[in-house]
């Protein structure tokens, strides 16, 4: 593999994609007449799912998503095309197949081409809308980490206790363990991220037209500890599951230092939010931190001090004007602006770096707005290496600092070397200790900057 050029390399995992999906779609199609024929049972296996988990050696989730998505095949056999093609992966057909009909069977794909798995969740969300979920704060079970030998406490200690007053009145919970915490008398497995038990893959083998139910997102399920109990129960795990369109339900495990920060938080705004309501609370701090982070790093302020035509972008320091980089932002929608040779331009909107395009801040590039562009932190180090190498880069680099700082490429000592330097964000005890090869001793950054590669960061 390393003989291989880049674009060769390229081209052969692209293809050994396209082979993967026809090869996928052959197994799915073995799976569905497997399945119709119940073939499975002359294998002392009672599901389909056993036979795919017991015989085949596939994961549960494995299994899952192919039985789903054989079983919608026959009814839909277009999904099989789109599969192969690349339009449609195994966990959006699993997703969608429960809920296709002939109807809105051409309008639904068409608008699930190309889409992740949570657009897919959205579009289910669309075609079934659920409705919200009330907001509420219970408390965990105990953590409780086993020793040697030590047995685990009994189930009825570890059940939650009554909702707390920060929560709106609830009904009181089905006292039924969930499949999760089942570990008898449940010949299936739960799945993770998608929920499916064994009994209900042996009731839709029954009849072979039948798709699975519709599949209810979670979080993995972890294995148990080989002795002793599960540290974090599966379904205390963070998620954001849609429920409607523009509607999402957030389940998330909190501490009690924040639990009694909401409390706080809603005595205080009591004025404004008289029924305390966790949704509005949680969304106005939100939007609060936002607008601080974004003032910060983008300069986006809602009166700004200075215009851009008060902006100085002489290259005095690595510090970029704030005008500069307000204007900078909004141009480029706070997104990276990194292009290939097709045109793709990247999607990345966090770790976005200044990156000085035209000419390079270590080669004398200003801080103009024509010279600074958006670059996520990959393609920002990407051209540092174009533009100094990669040789040069790896010997400069410097791992981060806990504050997120990186190094920074100093301006060279003369234009023609072109030979950037690392500059430290910590002082040296000494300025003659540390010299460069050039005998110059790099300067400090400057207070409250961001140093990056070659471009300045979005904190400065």
């Amino acid at each position: 593999m390393q003989a291989l050029s880049d674009s060769e390399l390229l081209r052969r995992l692209s293809e050994a994609v396209r082979q993967s999906r026809r090869n996928e779609v052959g197994l799915v199609t073995l799976i569905a007449e497997v399945d119709a024929r119940k073939l499975y049972a002359r294998r002392s296996c009672s599901s389909m799912f056993a036979y795919c988990t017991e015989l085949l050696h596939l994961s549960e989730h494995e299994a899952y998503l192919r039985i789903a998505v054989a079983r919608a095949s026959r009814k839909h056999p277009v999904l099989l095309t789109m599969l192969r093609d690349g339009r449609l992966h195994l966990a959006a057909i699993a997703k969608l197949g429960p809920h296709l009909t002939e109807a809105n069977r051409d309008r639904v794909l068409k608008r699930a081409v190309h889409k992740t798995k949570l657009q897919v969740e959205e579009l289910v969300a669309e075609l079934i809308p659920r409705p919200d979920t009330p907001p509420v704060v219970r408390k965990l079970p105990a953590r409780f980490e086993p020793s040697m030998g030590q047995a685990p406490p009994p189930p009825h200690s570890l059940l939650p206790s009554h909702p707390h007053p920060l929560a709106h009145p609830q009904p009181s919970p089905d006292p039924k363990p969930s499949g999760d915490a089942q570990t008898s008398g449940r010949p299936g497995p739960q799945l993770g991220p998608d929920r499916v038990e064994g009994p209900a893959l042996n009731a839709a083998s029954a009849e072979t037209s039948s798709a699975p139910s519709a599949p209810t997102p979670s979080a993995p399920a972890p294995s148990p500890p080989a002795t002793g109990w599960p540290v974090r129960p599966p379904s205390h795990r963070p998620s954001v599951e849609p429920l409607a369109p523009a509607r999402y339900r957030v389940q998330f495990t909190a501490s009690a230092e924040l639990r009694e920060k909401l409390v706080r938080l809603q005595n205080l705004m009591r004025s404004q939010v008289p029924d305390g309501d966790l949704e509005t609370l949680i969304d106005d701090a939100v939007s609060e931190k936002l607008e601080r982070l974004e003032a910060k790093r983008f300069a986006r302020t809602r009166a700004p001090r200075k215009t851009l035509a008060d902006a100085d972008p002489t290259p005095s320091s690595r510090h970029i004007p704030a005008p500069v980089r307000r204007a900078v932002h909004e141009r480029d929608g706070g997104r990276c602006t990194y292009e290939d040779a097709s045109g793709r331009r990247c999607t990345a909107r966090d770790r976005l770096e200044f990156h000085h395009h035209r000419r390079a801040f270590a080669r004398g590039g200003d801080h103009s707005v024509d010279n600074l562009r958006l670059m996520c932190r990959t393609h920002n180090r990407l051209l540092a290496e174009e533009e100094y190498g990669k040789a040069k880069m790896a010997r400069h680099a410097q791992p981060r600092s806990p504050h997120g700082h990186a190094p920074e490429i100093s301006p060279p000592s003369s234009p023609a070397a072109g030979t950037p330097s690392t500059r430290r964000p910590a002082p040296a005890p000494s300025p003659a200790s540390r010299r460069e090869p050039g005998g110059r001793t790099p300067a400090a950054p400057p207070a409250g900057t961001s140093p990056g590669p070659r471009p300045t960061r979005p904190g400065g």
